[in-house]
Parts: structure tokens; sequence; C-alpha cells
């Protein structure tokens, strides 16, 4: 018994320390934070896939530091899919009637950028990267209204 409860302890410390937000309807949120976030991890992204093209060309090719690449691009890309999936779609994004076309707007931004964050883990075609960058701008442009980003402009 003192072995599954070890177990269950050790399980609930490790998913509680893996997630940075929570499904808590806490009200604590940073929309613009996390829209910065999206932007860091992709220019992570873009730099491991420069590496891996690089590192490719190598004689001898260092494995290593290739593999240590491609992880790294392949974590960040996650921590895209993350954001955009928990944070935007499950804690943000509220379905509504009353402007579904907006709602809809941003609902297909965000699956789009889910579609681009994956095509970066299949390549290393900064192609993908640019798609997404733009749609990152679309999305907040689309996300926060004109008073919205006085207000944050404001806090620059």
């Amino acid at each position: 018994m003192k072995y599954l409860t070890a177990i269950a302890l050790a399980l609930v410390t490790t998913v509680s320390n893996v997630y940075a937000h929570c499904e808590i309807p806490c009200g604590i949120y940073d929309d613009e934070m996390r829209i910065s976030m999206l932007r860091e991890n992709l220019t992570t992204v873009e730099k491991a896939m420069k590496q891996i093209v690089d590192l490719s060309k190598g004689s001898p090719v260092d494995y290593n530091q290739l593999v240590r690449w491609t992880v790294n691009k392949e974590e960040h890309a996650t921590k895209i899919q993350h954001i955009v999936t928990q944070y935007f779609m499950t804690q943000r994004l509220k379905p509504t009637n009353s402007d579904r076309k907006a709602y809809e707007k941003k609902l297909s931004l965000l699956h789009e950028m889910l579609f681009y964050a994956m095509k970066t883990k299949q390549s290393t075609d900064t192609s993908h990267v640019e798609k997404l960058s733009t749609l990152i701008a679309e999305f907040y442009e689309a996300y926060f209204g004109e008073a919205e980003k006085v207000h944050l402009e404001g806090h620059h």
C-alpha cells in the first residue's frame, strides 16, 4: 500500500510541475505573455532547423549535436501546441453566439497554428516557420481588440 501511495504522490507531483498554467478558473491570465511565448518558441524552432541543416553538412557529422537540436526543435514545437490548445483553445476562447464570426476566425487561426507547429516537427522547411509567424500575428490582431492593443502598448 505504501508503494502505491508513493507512486500516486510521484505522479501528482510530476503532473502538477509539468504545466505552467492549470485549468482551474483562477482568473490569473497573461494573454500577451502567452503570445510572446509562442513567438519565443517559434524562434527556437527556427534556430534549431538552421542548426540541423548546418550540422547535417558536417564531415564528420556531429550526431550528438544533431540529435540535441532535433529534440530541441520537437520540444519547442510541442510547447507551441500546448499553449494553443491548453491555454487559448481550452481556457481563453469561449464558444459564443454573439460574435460567431470572430470566434470562428480565432478558432480557425488556432487550428492552423497547430497544423503548422506539427509541420515544423516533420521537416526543416523554414516556410512552415514563416507561416506560423504570420498566423501568430494574425491571431494577435484577431484576439486583442483595438482598446486592448492600445492598453498593451502603453505597458511597453
